[in-house]
């Protein structure tokens, strides 16, 4: 995006005081320029609590610059009981997402109405460098559970801070997790091979119609391929599945293209994952989003995590699905499903992720090899 594309996005730019000197703050008054304000303190018209519909919209038209003080490092919100998790670790630069997806959880989850970046990057890596037992394990980290990774990193340009840190942990994995296209402003970094890409992906159809503000689903896959011409290790999350009258035909046409692009040994793992939101987050979308949205039409109940979603049923058949249609093509793709319960793994593969001989590596129990002051540390 140009500079002016930029300042069509957002309205207005505050910046705390403390942080006016780093250097993502110095690339934003660069940029915006007279939409920037420097302030010693919070933004005077920040809401703190839960935002009404048009309060949410607003809060990704206007962001807000400042150091973090809590911890930056945490478990994944997978660790929870009953599900089976991929031991995923989250670290977060940010909080809320500048794009606009129908089904999104920060609707049910957001308490300001600023889109905050956090300018102390240095702090987050800083407080990684400090569980020392976890320097030789296979972790996972990713940067888009509360801020999509990548769609802000033209201004921001932390992909650059993060994959030179991941260099000296070879045995870590960082990934960034986005619905945009913008990978050039990192491609020509020098990186270790332990940075993967992903894309969570949706067919054309889904996308265009529930996705709003995000790349196209061939923009995704154009900035992939990039990635791969790179060096650079991919993958892809298709999720939510989202069911509709054409989902079959729908979801086979992005198996087939993902297929014909990529290769298996290009991509480590993909992950699926079906609709599910917080019960509260019904009405929002309804009210956001009217009722010709996908995401209100099919009937949800309520998991024992306590998220509505499509009944075991239908779920094991979206999953069987697309694991099908994958292996069809060659049973060396790698796919797990995120978030889901172990008797959907074991409808799904007659077995528990823990003994899928191609997922172990993923499933193992990292976290029982933690020391009891680490395990404290990281969790939420």
């Amino acid at each position: 995006m140009t500079t002016q594309d930029w300042n069509q996005k957002f309205d207005r730019i505050y910046i705390h005081q403390s942080s006016a000197n780093t250097p993502v703050a110095l690339r934003f008054q660069e940029i915006f320029q007279n939409k920037v304000q420097i302030i010693n303190g919070n933004p005077p018209d920040l809401i703190k609590g839960k935002l009404s519909a048009s309060q949410f919209l607003i809060s990704k038209r206007q962001v807000f610059l400042t150091p973090f003080q809590g911890q930056f490092f945490k478990k994944c919100p997978g660790f929870h009981k009953g599900m089976a998790c991929c031991n995923y670790f989250v670290l977060n630069l940010g909080f809320q997402c500048d794009m606009d997806c129908s089904y999104c959880y920060l609707q049910s989850f957001i308490n300001s109405n600023y889109l905050t970046i956090y300018t102390n990057i240095d702090d987050a890596l800083n407080e990684l460098d400090s569980f020392e037992s976890l320097k030789n394990k296979p972790l996972r980290v990713g940067t888009g559970e509360v801020i999509d990774s990548l769609s802000l990193d033209p201004l921001t340009m932390y992909s650059h801070d993060l994959i030179a840190f991941f260099k000296k942990y070879p045995n870590w994995k960082l990934e960034f997790k986005t619905k945009s296209n913008y990978v050039d402003q990192f491609l020509n970094q020098e990186h270790a091979g332990n940075v993967i890409v992903s894309w969570s992906i949706n067919p054309p159809f889904i996308v265009d119609n529930e996705e709003h503000g995000t790349a196209s689903f061939d923009e995704r896959l154009l900035a992939a391929e990039k990635c791969v011409a790179h060096g650079y290790p991919i993958s892809f999350h298709i999720d939510p599945m989202i069911w509709h009258p054409d989902w079959k035909v729908n979801y086979t046409y992005l198996v087939e293209q993902i297929t014909q692009r990529f290769t298996p040994q290009q991509i480590p793992y993909l992950s699926v994952g079906a609709l599910r939101y917080q019960p509260e987050q019904k009405n929002i979308m309804r009210e956001r989003f009217g009722g010709s949205s996908l995401v209100t039409q099919a009937e949800t109940f309520l998991s024992r995590d306590g998220k509505l979603r499509y009944d075991y049923d239908l779920r094991t058949e979206m999953f069987n699905h697309i694991l099908n249609a994958f292996k069809s093509y060659d049973p060396l793709w790698k796919i797990f499903m995120c978030m889901e319960t172990p008797e959907t793994w074991i409808n799904t593969l007659g077995h528990s992720p823990h003994r899928e001989d191609s997922l172990k590596d993923l499933f193992q129990p990292i976290q029982k090899k933690m020391t009891q002051i680490e395990t404290d540390a990281i969790s939420t």
